[in-house]
């Protein structure tokens, strides 16, 4: 007899297409995601709705909807392993969005901390969406009956809030969603900004002359790297010491990511070298890490028809789950079936 295939977990993202994707991004998480296709079954999306709170330039926002996916695809996510999609193409998430923004209670978006901080930061651009996003967000997850969604602190509130939804519609109508859990993903290196190595390297970063984009020239990232803080240390070593050296210990940090070396390999590499030997050896080295991704990125982006099948094809498979679980919802709330 057969052994049975056991059904893989399923987990879900969404990735919001604002700013452009750096070098963080993609040691600190997109580097491990390749692996998780293996083990679970995936869903990542461009949650272009959610970007339509804060007012966008919309040929960028097209721009970077498209180009964001095809850095994920460079990166190492199979379409074919992962179910890619952009969140407009699969309008389930919109029907259900507003489903349960009539099961999420005022009191529990007036709470969210991000619903806060956005507001301070867009004062004239306190909109509705703004306020409700979180639902959105709930729909988002629910929708796939993911067991795991992969959260940074800042977004664990909203996943505690769709398992509060979640459980209060299982209540009322029986089950009907699986409450999904917060997945604290592999950390890997912790990229901070070249120029200020106390921030963290930000994709929202306006001018950017501290953070290495995906898709940057060759020239530029090694531009920023020469031109990285490093200390004011007379020793001029490099020797990692977070402490008291926070832009030696970054970049040593970044080298160790994309070469493999130990801090000690390192330090032993640049023993009487100095700064001005270690910095451009930091940037060569990830040029070169960069490069098949970028060219990758770039080939994807001018193969417009492998772009669109590969959107089509991913909203399709994920349209399909969605619309499973949605039609439940509709017959449980009372509307009548299409």
């Amino acid at each position: 007899m057969d052994t049975p295939v056991e059904k893989k977990k399923v987990m879900l993202s969404g990735i919001k297409p604002t700013g452009d994707l750096t070098l963080g991004s993609y040691l600190g998480a997109i580097k491990n995601w390749a692996e998780r296709a293996e083990q679970y079954d995936c869903y990542y999306f461009m949650a272009d709705l959610h970007a339509l709170t804060t007012r966008n330039n919309p040929a960028d926002l097209r721009r970077r909807t498209l180009e964001q996916l095809a850095q994920y695809v460079a990166c190492g996510l199979d379409p074919q392993k992962n179910t890619l999609f952009i969140q407009s193409h699969v309008p389930q998430h919109a029907e259900l969005g507003w489903i349960l923004n009539c099961y999420t209670m005022f009191g529990e978006l007036s709470r969210m901390t991000q619903f806060k901080d956005k507001s301070a930061k867009n004062a004239d651009n306190i909109n509705g969406g703004l306020f409700t996003y979180p639902a959105l967000m709930a729909a988002d997850i629910l929708l796939y009956q993911p067991d795991y969604v992969p959260v940074g602190e800042d977004q664990k509130q909203h996943v505690e809030l769709t398992r509060d939804v979640a459980q209060r519609f299982n209540n009322l109508y029986g089950e009907t969603f699986r409450m999904p859990e917060p997945f604290i993903p592999k950390v890997g290196a912790r990229v901070m900004d070249l120029l200020d190595p106390h921030s963290k390297m930000s994709k929202s970063d306006e001018i950017g002359n501290g953070r290495v984009c995906l898709m940057d020239d060759p020239a530029d990232i090694m531009r920023k790297f020469k031109r990285a803080v490093t200390d004011c240390d007379t020793e001029r070593c490099v020797r990692y010491d977070p402490e008291n050296k926070p832009g030696v210990a970054n970049l040593m940090s970044i080298y160790s990511a994309v070469t493999g070396k130990s801090f000690a390999e390192i330090e032993a590499e640049f023993e009487g070298k100095g700064y001005g030997a270690f910095k451009p050896a930091v940037g060569e080295a990830v040029v070169e890490t960069l490069r098949p991704i970028r060219e990758e990125a770039t080939r994807i982006i001018k193969d417009k028809a492998y772009l669109e099948a590969m959107c089509r094809d991913g909203a399709e498979r994920a349209s399909y789950i969605a619309e499973k679980t949605l039609r439940k919802v509709r017959k449980k709330v009372g509307l009548v079936a299409k």
